[in-house]
């Protein structure tokens, strides 16, 4: 029986729980074991506080961040608040004053083109809404008219950072506080496919109208390799999302997107496949000994081809001596991704053989 994948919730969620956990502490005097957070979605969720204590006239408070059986790199890690009230002079006119700022290993937004300007903290409107609800309500529940000042932290943002691409973004010091839901549904991509956005948003937001999608870090690498004159928002890694990420090139207005690729995931773009992850599409080599027999190469390489057990075998096989071949792939490279962008979007493929040269290009074929 194949087993549930559990739900897991945000860093902004996790923020959100550490300002009510700190605001309750200060109203009630004593540290609440968990906490309930209202969620964009209308639902509520109930997390587990893991540390809550005073400091001074402020209190601190953190959750661990469960990303539930989705592989998120902030699984695990403390997410904090500090929160300071102070009372109001006058009588209450409207909904507390709810001042959010960014502590230490909370990212700081270097680069236009992101929800917020340059200089912010990278806390996402969503987390920030999400915190002044949950500290409103935590003011509500006690009749309390005060202000708060909410200061976001975690501790081990500085070296989670390292292994994500907020350096690429402009988001420099720490994690970014995200979540649009509240919630990590287990492998629902939403994280990855929010970077690509935000990649390709910053790229444009930097004046740039080309970017060059790569699959992964070794493709990406071998790109900047080949065009080590263009800045290094020109380069944003897709992973397997080849119709997500040109559907977003289209909407954000770039006039050029290269796809720098391997073999293999430029053979999965040739047949059409929206999406590249082996979970999703098939490598079928027919397809591959279809066009080599359309070609006129005959039934012999066809079935050496259908023989093959991986694309790089395939790749050996006809690399020396057939470039018709490779080109016909690249060329149905560009074809889907032109139908995946729509009008207006000048598309460049290149390939790189598995020792990272260019075995085609289809602006010098």
């Amino acid at each position: 029986m194949k087993k549930r994948l559990r739900t897991g919730f945000t860093t902004g969620t996790a923020a959100a729980a550490a300002a009510r956990g700190a605001v309750l502490l200060l109203l009630e005097g004593r540290p609440p074991a968990a906490v309930s957070v209202a969620l964009p979605t209308g639902e509520a969720m109930t997390v587990p506080v893991h540390s809550c204590r005073r400091a001074g006239a402020a209190a601190v408070c953190t959750v661990i961040k469960d990303a539930g059986d989705d592989p998120d790199v902030t699984h695990g890690a403390e997410i904090g608040a500090r929160v300071r009230l102070s009372p109001l002079a006058g009588p209450e006119t409207g909904p507390p004053e709810v001042v959010i700022c960014g502590g230490e290993g909370v990212g700081r937004i270097t680069k236009p083109g992101l929800e917020l300007p340059p200089g912010e903290p990278a806390i996402n409107p969503g987390p920030r809404r999400m915190i002044t609800q949950a500290v409103a309500a935590a003011l509500a529940v006690h009749g309390a008219k005060c202000s708060a000042a909410v200061e976001v932290f975690a501790p081990q943002g500085v070296e989670i950072a390292r292994k994500t691409l907020n350096a690429r973004l402009g988001i420099v010091g720490g994690i970014s506080i995200l979540g649009t839901t509240g919630l990590v549904r287990p492998m629902s991509h939403e994280a990855f496919t929010a970077t690509i956005a935000a990649g390709l948003s910053v790229a444009r937001a930097c004046g740039l109208e080309r970017a060059v999608l790569s699959t992964g870090r070794r493709s990406e690498r071998c790109a900047q390799r080949l065009w080590p004159q263009w800045p290094e928002e020109s380069f944003v890694q897709i992973g397997d999302f080849f119709q997500t990420s040109l559907g977003f090139a289209a909407q954000k207005g770039f006039a050029r997107v290269i796809l720098a690729v391997f073999f293999g995931k430029a053979l999965k773009m040739a047949q059409g496949a929206p999406h590249t992850h082996a979970a999703r599409s098939e490598l079928s080599l027919d397809a591959l000994a279809g066009w080599a027999l359309e070609q006129g190469r005959g039934p012999e390489l066809a079935e050496k081809i259908r023989r093959c057990n991986t694309a790089r075998e395939a790749f050996t096989l006809i690399s020396s001596g057939r470039p018709n071949l490779i080109a016909e792939v690249g060329r149905r490279v560009v074809a889907n991704a032109a139908r995946f962008a729509g009008p207006g979007i000048r598309i460049q493929n290149v390939i790189f053989d598995y020792e990272g040269r260019v075995a085609f290009d289809s602006e010098n074929v």
